[in-house]
C-alpha cells in the first residue's frame, strides 16, 4: 500500500512534465508543421465516427465566425507566461499550426460562454457553448486515472470527502454532513469555511477504502471526478454544471455516478439504497469504468486534439479546408 502511494505521487509529479515541455521549445516550429498530414491521417487507425463526434462535441463551431480583434498570433503565444501548465497543453497541439494563425484562449476556470470562438479548458453544459472551444488544459492536474485494485465489496459503507471548503455550495454540504455517520468528511484548508471541520488531507489510495467519494464542482468541475471514475469506488454528486475535454455533459445521473440532488437533501437516502443494492452500484462502477476507456489511448488524445484545433482554423476563416 504505501508502494502504490509513492508511486502515485511520483506519476503526478510535475517535473518530468516541465521538462519535457520546455525540450519542445527547441525544436524548430517547421519540423511539427510538416508532420501535420501525416498526423492527421492516423484518424484511419481508430473508429472515424467515435472520433469526428468527440471533435464535434468539444468544438461546435458550425459556420464561420470571426476570430476577432483580440485575438492573437500562434507565434506570439508567451509558452512560459503563467498559467504555464496551460501554456504548456497548448503548445503541445498548436506548435503543429502556421504560426501566422489566430485564436482566443481563456485560460483558468472558465464558467461562462466567451463572444468570440476560444481555446479553453472549462465551459457551460447548458446554453450555447459554441464559441467555447475545449483543448485538454491543465491535464497533469485533471486527466488522473488509477489502477483501483480493492473491490468494491471490500470498500467501507461510507461516503468520504475531503476538500477546500471556501464556496458557499461546498460549505452548505458540510453544514448538512459533518457529523452525518454514513460520511466521513474533512475541510483541508485552515482559513475560511470553518475550523471545526479541518482534517490533514489524505491520499487517493486511502480514498479507495470506501465505496463512495464524494465530487463536488469548485470554481468549475470536480477534479476528482476523473480518477474516481476510473476506480472501484463510485463518485456521488449534484448534475454537474460545467464541462471539460471529459465531456462531463455526458455523463448519465445513476449510471456513471450517483446523482444526488441540488440542495443534497437526498445524499443519506440514496448512499442507504446503494449499500442495499450492491448489484446496481457495481453496475455504475463498470459504466463509468467503460466511460473513461475512451480517453487512455494518448495518440488517439493528439489525433483529436490536432482535429479540433484545425476546425477551429477553418470555421474562423483562416484555413481553406479540412483534412
Amino acid at each position: 500500500m504505501a508502494f502504490k502511494k509513492i508511486s502515485s505521487e511520483i506519476k503526478r509529479s510535475k517535473i518530468p512534465y516541465y521538462a519535457k515541455n520546455i525540450l519542445r521549445q527547441i525544436i524548430p516550429s517547421v519540423f511539427y508543421q510538416s508532420l501535420l498530414n501525416k498526423k492527421l491521417s492516423a484518424i484511419n487507425n481508430y473508429n472515424k465516427t467515435d472520433v469526428i463526434n468527440r471533435v464535434n462535441y468539444y468544438n461546435r463551431l458550425e459556420k464561420f465566425t470571426s476570430v476577432g480583434p483580440n485575438a492573437i498570433e500562434l507565434q506570439n503565444m508567451q509558452i512560459f507566461k503563467s498559467p504555464k501548465a496551460y501554456n504548456f497543453d497548448t503548445f503541445e497541439f498548436t506548435r503543429y499550426f502556421k504560426k501566422h494563425l489566430k485564436a482566443n484562449f481563456l485560460f483558468g476556470d472558465v464558467t461562462y460562454n466567451p463572444d468570440v470562438p476560444s481555446i479553453q479548458k472549462s465551459r457551460p453544459i447548458t446554453g450555447d457553448n459554441a464559441n467555447a472551444v475545449l483543448l485538454k488544459l491543465d491535464k497533469k492536474r485533471h486527466f488522473v486515472f488509477i489502477n483501483d485494485d480493492k473491490k468494491f465489496a471490500d470498500k467501507k459503507n461510507m461516503l468520504i470527502g475531503r476538500g477546500t471548503m471556501s464556496q458557499p455550495h461546498r460549505i452548505t454540504f458540510m453544514e448538512k454532513y459533518f457529523n452525518s455517520q454514513l460520511c466521513d468528511l474533512g475541510q483541508v484548508n485552515k482559513t475560511g469555511g470553518n475550523t471545526a471541520w479541518f482534517k490533514p488531507k489524505i491520499s487517493i489510495t486511502e480514498h479507495l477504502g470506501y465505496k463512495f467519494i464524494l465530487s463536488l464542482e469548485g470554481n468549475d468541475v470536480a477534479t476528482n471526478l476523473k480518477w474516481i471514475m476510473s476506480s472501484n469506488s463510485i463518485a456521488v454528486m449534484p448534475k454537474p454544471k460545467y464541462e471539460t475535454w471529459f465531456m462531463e455533459g455526458l455523463l448519465i445521473p445513476d449510471y456513471h455516478y450517483i446523482l444526488i440532488k441540488d440542495d443534497y437533501s437526498d445524499l443519506e437516502e440514496k448512499l442507504c439504497y446503494y449499500i442495499d443494492h450492491d448489484a446496481e452500484a457495481l453496475d455504475i462502477v463498470n459504466n463509468a469504468n467503460q466511460f473513461v476507456k475512451q480517453f487512455l489511448n494518448k495518440k488517439q488524445e493528439g489525433l483529436i486534439s490536432l482535429m479540433v484545433l484545425q476546425k477551429y482554423f477553418y470555421c474562423t476563416g483562416q484555413i481553406d479546408h479540412i483534412s
